[in-house]
């Protein structure tokens, strides 16, 4: 039986700085399955009390003003870690890497989040990064793991908490 076909892959980054290794398996994978890669940043909502506190020394209109400007500067942020990681270790190869990369950015839940766009997008493959905590997965990690259709890569970030 030949092994699925891996098309799409949902790549989920925090934007931290031990991000890169998530990352360098996800632009591998997608090279050698000559896959798309959904890069996928969630960002949780400040909830009622952060919202309601807002509202009350900001008008509605500069709060929108300000929540599609963060959304901007993340998303300029993505593609340059992008451009830097092509630039860094991409760049002295003797072969052109053609990157196929979408980058998205959600508001919810993190693992809500990122089982809905792996199923609205009909991915083949999540990959994200797991944070050693005395030698467990991260609590997001465990629960799309849980609740993914799809095979999931969890890659250490290097970050430990011991």
């Amino acid at each position: 039986m030949p092994l699925p076909e891996i098309k799409t892959i949902l790549y989920t980054t925090s934007l931290g700085k031990h991000t890169r290794p998530v990352f360098r398996q996800a632009v591998n994978l997608a090279q050698t399955m000559k896959a798309h890669i959904i890069m996928l940043h969630v960002i949780e909502p400040i909830g009622e009390l952060g919202h309601a506190l807002i509202q009350n020394y900001l008008p509605e209109d500069i709060v929108k003003k300000m929540h599609d400007e963060g959304i901007d500067q993340v998303m300029q942020q993505m593609k340059t870690r992008v451009e830097k990681f092509c630039e860094e270790e991409l760049g002295s190869l003797d072969k052109i890497v053609d990157l196929d990369i979408e980058h998205m950015i959600v508001e919810g839940n993190y693992t809500d989040s990122i089982l809905k766009v792996a199923a609205k997008r009909n991915v083949d493959m999540i990959v994200m990064g797991s944070e050693n905590t005395f030698g467990h997965h991260s609590q997001t990690t465990r629960q799309v793991i849980k609740g993914a259709t799809v095979p999931v890569v969890a890659v250490p970030t290097g970050k430990k908490y011991v």
